[in-house]
């Protein structure tokens, strides 16, 4: 059964890498690919929709927004190579749910322990901002992955955006009556339907979020430390 989940979760994300539902997108993409940052010159960027990154029988998903433009749209790794990033992947590690602090490159030995990392939007998009038609476009691989993730047991969406696209799946669905009734909040959690995972709202590890301060690592380590003993929980 896990060996059938594992190979459907490969040939979704080899569809992902394909898709050009989003001509802007992929446009933005390639586009940033062939200018480069001026740091990163010498790389060669994967610059086309980024695949999900993780264990697949995690029993912990964690929903991000979109790839970065120099970060996972150069390395063609869910939350690799940029600030958000670094933050994240050194959380995880802290937390346990990640084998190294940092996440580099494809190949650099990063794995996830019990946790699987996706996203509403699989292109950089400018700006940081798909629209939503893009979303739109891009939501049937994250219901797909929702269902093909059968031990998931807490989803923690990183942002606004994560939490309110997860919640209206569970919506068109019809496992909840309206979004009203979860307000988004850093480290809130809900329990959302019956035989549905236990949901956190986190505050995305951007960095206007980290510069500011409006999200620590301290922060975000509570997070993941609640996802951590939900989990334990579940187990008992």
């Amino acid at each position: 059964m896990h060996r059938l989940n594992s190979n459907a979760l490969q040939v979704l994300q080899d569809e992902v890498v394909q898709c050009r539902r989003c001509p802007r997108l992929i446009a933005h993409c390639a586009e940033v690919a062939r200018v480069k940052r001026r740091a990163y010159r010498d790389w060669e960027y994967w610059g086309k929709p980024v695949p999900s990154f993780g264990d697949p029988r995690a029993e912990l998903l964690i929903v991000g927004l979109a790839p970065g433009a120099h970060g996972s749209n150069r390395t063609g790794r869910m939350f690799t190579g940029d600030g958000s990033g670094n933050v994240l992947y050194r959380v995880l590690y802290k937390t346990g749910f990640a084998s190294r602090s940092g996440s580099l490159s494809r190949d650099d030995g990063q794995r996830l322990i019990d946790a699987y990392i996706t996203a509403v939007a699989r292109c950089a998009p400018p700006a940081n901002k798909p629209t939503r038609e893009e979303i739109a476009n891009c939501r049937p691989y994250l219901e797909r992955e929702l269902d093909l993730l059968r031990n998931t047991k807490v989803v923690v969406a990183l942002g606004r955006v994560a939490f309110d696209n997860y919640l209206g799946i569970l919506q068109s669905r019809g496992l909840i009556r309206s979004r009203a009734a979860f307000p988004f909040g850093h480290n809130r959690v809900f329990e959302t339907a019956p035989g549905q995972p236990v949901l956190i709202g986190s505050y995305h590890p951007s960095q206007q979020n980290t510069s500011t301060g409006k999200l620590t690592e301290e922060m975000l380590i509570a997070v993941f430390r609640r996802a951590s003993k939900l989990l334990s929980r579940a187990r008992q």
